[in-house]
């Protein structure tokens, strides 16, 4: 039996969100406590004042390194940065002061993970707003992972039971993203996430790729992206051995990766995946980013500013990005050492 047990650094959020919340009530999940440690990273303080909000009994163990963390059954670590004031905390409020602990958290997390402290990031929800408040100008958490890995592009990926979708492009305009759909770039999402799949357990992923016009393109009636684009890129992709079909109407490509026909799908922007995700899983959906040197997954919601300070907010996709995490960890652990 393999008793390897991922250690995961977990990130609290915007500490005005309901991120706190749901990270104590993750951790003190069934399913989650047996399969990882998880290290939080963020302010202990504000992990206190969450323990108390949601009312499970843990206690809070303020740490400087992993090696001084606590395995009791109801500690709960904490990689102390220090860095929030109850005392001015308005939760459900934006605040730059707020999104300055999120950012903190990430990075800090982000280098644990790249120095091998710890195997993974699980991240909690962060406000983009906030964020801008703190000077810290990214589109979204991708690109925020992207910038402190030290890589020029990264991949969105979204997971929600056996639905898999990666993105061509995400965080732009609809009228870019048609710009942005390339048979090189369509090349390496499919790659990115052919690799992604095989770490979730899926040992030879058939793949589906839609069209980005509606019916495909009606043979360039509709657009000749397929044609130009979308076609070679799958063509090549044949060649280099990957399972690949499309492209496929957008409309039923889902549907039957839905259904079980294919384990992954390529979107060719970011709402044509996103809004299937979101209708079959929104409460359970996953983000996790391709392309990076590490191990990242996601909540895949906001910082639920309207829960915040209740200890209502629900952790299921929390949980399943723990869960998520801890599974590419050991499969992509086992493959390095067959």
């Amino acid at each position: 039996m393999n008793s390897y047990i991922p250690l995961l650094a977990i990130t609290m959020g915007d500490p005005a969100g309901a991120g706190p919340e749901i990270v104590v009530k993750a951790l003190n999940d069934p399913a989650v406590r047996p399969i990882c440690r998880g290290l939080v990273v963020g302010d202990a303080g504000t992990m206190r004042a969450a323990a108390e909000i949601v009312g499970i009994p843990v206690e809070v163990h303020a740490v400087s390194s992993a090696d001084e963390m606590n395995d009791g059954e109801m500690a709960m670590n904490v990689f102390d940065l220090k860095d929030v004031d109850l005392s001015t905390l308005v939760r459900g409020r934006v605040a730059a002061s707020a999104g300055k602990a999120a950012y903190d958290a990430v990075e800090k997390g982000t280098l644990l993970t790249l120095e091998g402290k710890t195997d993974a990031i699980v991240t909690g929800p962060l406000n983009k707003d906030a964020l801008n408040q703190a000077g810290y100008h990214f589109p979204g958490h991708t690109q925020i992972l992207a910038h402190l890995c030290g890589v020029s592009d990264a991949v969105m990926m979204l997971v929600a039971d056996n639905l898999r979708i990666a993105h061509v492009s995400t965080h732009v305009s609809l009228r870019e993203a048609c710009d942005l759909v390339s048979k090189e770039r369509i090349l390496r999402v499919l790659q990115l996430a052919i690799d992604a799949t095989r770490s979730m357990g899926v040992e030879k992923p058939r793949v589906v790729i839609p069209g980005l016009n509606p019916h495909s393109g009606e043979g360039g009636l509709f657009g000749d992206e397929e044609q130009t684009h979308i076609f070679p890129a799958i063509e090549e992709a044949k060649q280099l051995g990957m399972d690949v079909r499309g492209p496929l109407p957008p409309d039923t490509a889902f549907l039957r990766a839905f259904r079980g026909e294919f384990d992954l799908v390529i979107a060719m922007y970011h709402d044509q995946g996103h809004i299937p995700i979101k209708m079959v899983g929104f409460e359970k959906g996953v983000n996790v980013t391709l392309g990076l040197p590490i191990i990242r997954t996601s909540v895949d919601h906001g910082t639920v500013f309207g829960k915040a300070g209740k200890g209502t907010a629900d952790p299921t996709s929390l949980i399943e990005a723990i869960k998520l995490a801890a599974t590419m960890c050991r499969i992509v652990r086992e493959t390095r050492s067959s």
